[in-house]
């Protein structure tokens, strides 16, 4: 989704992604599939600190690509233990770490929309999503605790801000398919509609979806009826949303324009978007009121 130009980072992402790993089974974690997780272990303060919701400076690295590589721009999401199958029915505690092309472990990182990683994890059919912040080790390794999931074939993604050999900034996606190991029910994908309900919540959308050209799309939130206008911040926006191609996973992350102003946002969130090819994708809306994060999940079509 967001005429074509550079992407922004903090508006938009197309991502180059590459590989997960490292799976070990915790017996704890949320079971909430749309919950995000803990803020991540910083070790670095640079980044987009201070900077007002969906602005972007003119020196902030930008996303590209279509979100399914296994390695970009000589950095490589790497395993620290366990397998790319896990037992479905309970929490899953993912642990890896970012390499460097030498294989040392990137500690490093700039704040990304309040954070220093973001994870996901998708099931294939699309029917599966989850957001996480994970935390990070002295070593550099990487924990992102998620909830049990359905058994089936899932993509995970980190995506990341960090600085390359000579000093540049890049954003960057890596991503791997893993295996929920069980009986698989297989999902078909919701038809395109113009609108969705969660949690008592009605999110409607509009606007033309054209292939590499830039639109706004706009998503209108309301709840019996009436508009929704308390809406809080939430990674320094007042919704985050991502979609994900049917068939490949190809990843794209959106964000609204404008900036926060307390607790006020709503009922009204633009984005600029752009879809790097055409076909169904499922989008993920997650926006907050009360304390408590809500996930919206709608298809799209984009010619």
């Amino acid at each position: 989704m967001r005429v074509v130009r550079p992407f922004d980072s903090r508006r938009l992402l197309l991502a180059g992604m590459g590989t997960f790993l490292g799976l070990a089974l915790a017996a704890c974690g949320s079971t909430t599939p749309s919950t995000a997780g803990a803020g991540s272990t910083s070790s670095s303060t640079a980044g987009m600190a201070g900077m007002p919701a969906g602005m972007s400076g003119m020196d902030e690295p930008m996303y590209t690509g279509d979100g399914l590589a296994a390695t970009s721009s000589g950095f490589t999401l790497a395993p620290v233990s366990g397998t790319t199958s896990v037992s479905s029915g309970r929490a899953v505690a993912v642990t890896f770490r970012i390499t460097d092309s030498s294989g040392k472990a990137l500690t490093s990182y700039e704040d990304d929309q309040t954070k220093l990683m973001h994870f996901y994890a998708v099931r294939s059919d699309l029917s599966g999503f989850q957001h996480v912040h994970p935390t990070m080790a002295s070593d550099g390794t990487w924990t992102a605790s998620l909830a049990a999931m359905k058994p089936g074939a899932y993509r995970m993604y980190a995506s990341f801000i960090t600085k390359n050999s000579g000093g540049t900034a890049i954003a960057l996606v890596l991503s791997k398919q893993f295996t929920v190991a069980g009986t698989v029910s297989a999902v078909t994908l919701p038809a395109a509609a113009p609108s969705t309900q969660v949690d008592g919540y009605t999110v409607t959308l509009s606007g033309e979806l054209m292939a590499g050209m830039e639109h706004a799309l706009t998503a209108t939130v309301t709840k019996d009826g009436t508009p929704v206008t308390d809406l809080q911040p939430y990674l320094d926006t007042y919704a985050h949303l991502t979609a994900f191609h049917a068939g490949d996973l190809a990843f794209a992350h959106l964000h609204p324009q404008g900036a926060v102003n307390g607790d006020h946002g709503g009922p009204t969130l633009t984005f600029d978007a752009q879809m790097a090819k055409s076909g169904d994708y499922r989008l993920f809306l997650q926006f907050q009121t009360g304390g408590v994060l809500h996930t919206a999940a709608i298809t799209v079509h984009v010619a």
